[in-house]
């Protein structure tokens, strides 16, 4: 039964509150908020929303938003009992290793590296998109692509993508500010989180006067529609898939777009760093999700209704740059918009790689800390006082994803690592219930084990409805991380130690 020994919630608590040792407690619940939304608006909203409609859903994205949101709503309120509870860096990892066991921790945290390290490399592929639009596409495209990428211009010429300089870079950069401090990071993220989120109203405000109620019928992509090519005869977007077309493409679009809804869990990462996590969790977690699910639906309805969706299956003219093509095409007199939503979208972006960096670095101190990976990733700077190993460490990985793996494979795969952390996280809530009911919980789900139930079947469905290629190359990952939790991280768990445990549950009471 070793494979399923579980650590102590109070011992767990009682390391957590050692500020010689951990991380420094300095972010409120206004700092939480802000970095959600900083994590939850960015790639998602300005590049999966076209993406979702241009293959998959069409105008009923928004649709596809309403359903990625219930199945967030339900995990969001068993992460926000969670992170009051055991308010630990680590997140769904920290919070499988309590209820369900090690190895299942082990499966979650490496689940987790889809979603925050590969959600950081699709979103700088993404800033380096957007950067190109702002310079006029005047960065050689072999230079801001990966080499799996190619196209031939409208001379006949071959392009072939070398590596993405840009997104290289733009992860160097915030990599050193997160060295530097949590505090310092939060802030930066705040004045972003504002600019971005103006502009994202703005674009609601002035766009709804050039909707198109045409481009809003039919609201769901028919059963039957042909399937679009390229100039050079290769398909581009087929929609002959139980997910392509109608509801199902609605719960294929969900898919899609619920990488869009990954900032919230995000927040519960950085627990260990608040200042009264049992208070100010909850409001970060929920609070994020409220506001950003609002502002999608709107922006969602915006775009497919100021452009056809079919515009949107063209990646080069609309998906990687479609709120910027939108506004210049369609919406007269506003040039000066899209040239301020670029600006934005490319601050924007930075926040949520900032956050995903963040979260995912914060995962790796809690793993080394338990002995499961080495332990480079739990060394703190003398001065700092944040994982700087974890983060240089980090800053390689991500770095070889984003410079050499096209954009859409890293997203789809972090929406598999984060629906896969939902679920566990949902099912983790009602035992946690009834094994120790007797924990105190400063915030509670409603109605468990119905809305953790709802979770994690919600969110098993938006698995189902990813494609199968992603399905496989996830599962593929997961066996990878089952090598190394049996071939390294199994013998040197420091519960297979008891002595070299973090202080014990009695040592915690005694406090």
């Amino acid at each position: 039964m070793s494979l399923f020994r579980k650590k102590s919630l109070s011992a767990m608590l009682a390391h957590a509150e050692d500020s010689e040792k951990g991380l420094k407690r300095t972010l409120g619940a206004g700092n939480l908020i802000a970095l959600g939304i900083g994590a939850i608006i960015g790639a998602g909203l300005f590049v999966r929303t076209a993406a979702a409609a241009g293959q998959t859903a069409g105008p009923a994205v928004t649709l596809s938003f309403v359903v990625a949101a219930i199945g967030c709503a339900f995990a969001g309120l068993c992460y926000a009992e969670f992170a009051s509870m055991i308010p630990i860096a680590g997140s769904a990892y920290a919070y499988s290793y309590v209820t369900m066991g090690e190895l299942i921790a082990w499966i979650i945290g490496w689940a987790l590296i889809m979603e925050y390290a590969l959600g950081a490399a699709t979103v700088s592929i993404a800033w380096s998109e957007y950067l190109n639009k702002l310079f006029g596409g005047q960065i050689p495209y072999e230079w801001c692509h990966s080499p799996f990428e190619s196209f031939t211009d409208s001379l006949g010429v071959h392009h072939a993508g070398i590596i993405n300089a840009p997104a290289l870079i733009i992860l160097l950069l915030i990599t050193l500010l997160l060295i530097k401090g949590s505090q310092e990071s939060a802030t930066v993220n705040a004045i972003i989180v504002f600019v971005k989120v103006a502009i994202v109203i703005l674009f609601i405000a002035i766009g709804w006067q050039f909707i198109k109620p045409e481009n809003h019928t039919p609201y769901l992509i028919p059963e039957g529609t042909a399937a679009v090519t390229d100039q050079a005869g290769k398909v581009i977007a087929d929609y002959s898939g139980w997910n392509k077309h109608g509801w199902g493409g609605v719960l294929g679009g969900a898919a899609i777009v619920f990488f869009a809804f990954i900032g919230f869990d995000a927040v519960s990462t950085a627990a260990q760093e608040a200042k009264n996590p049992k208070r100010d969790m909850p409001i970060g977690i929920l609070g994020s999700l409220v506001v950003c699910t609002v502002l999608y639906i709107l922006f969602g309805h915006v775009l497919t209704g100021v452009a056809n969706w079919k515009e949107f299956v063209d990646p080069e003219k609309g998906r990687e740059a479609s709120v910027a093509y939108v506004i210049s095409t369609y919406m007269t007199g506003f040039g000066w918009l899209a040239k301020a939503v670029t600006i934005a979208i490319l601050a924007g972006f930075s926040s949520v790689i900032l956050v995903m960096l963040m979260g995912q670095s914060r995962i790796f101190y809690t793993m080394s800390n338990d002995g499961l990976i080495p332990k480079a990733f739990g060394e703190l700077h003398p001065k700092f006082k944040t994982p700087y190993k974890a983060n240089l460490i980090l800053f390689v990985f991500v770095g070889l994803f984003a410079a050499f793996v096209p954009g859409h494979v890293a997203g789809d795969l972090t929406s598999f690592g984060t629906l896969f952390a939902f679920v566990l996280v949902s099912i983790g809530v009602w035992m946690l219930r009834v094994k120790s009911p007797e924990i105190e919980r400063p915030f509670k789900a409603p109605l468990v084990p119905i809305v953790s139930t709802l979770g994690a079947l919600i969110c098993i469905a938006m698995i189902v409805g990813l494609d199968t290629n992603t399905l496989i190359a996830a599962f593929g990952w997961m066996a990878v991380g089952l090598v190394v939790y049996f071939g390294y991280s199994r013998s040197r768990s420091k519960l297979k130690n008891p002595s070299d445990i973090i202080p014990h549950a009695s040592d915690f009471e005694k406090h």
